[in-house]
């Protein structure tokens, strides 16, 4: 289970990600459709 819960605004996908993941989409965009997410976007969970 990850430490947060993230929805993509873009592709409305949710997904959980550990603290390595979140730094990672922050910098990237989101794992599915590259749309850039804010650290607004994570809930920890």
């Amino acid at each position: 289970m990850g430490e947060y819960l993230t929805s993509c605004p873009a592709c409305g996908r949710e997904f959980e990600a550990d603290e390595e993941m979140r730094v990672a989409t922050l910098e990237y965009g989101c794992p599915i459709c590259a749309a850039t997410l804010t650290p607004a976007a994570f809930t920890p969970h």
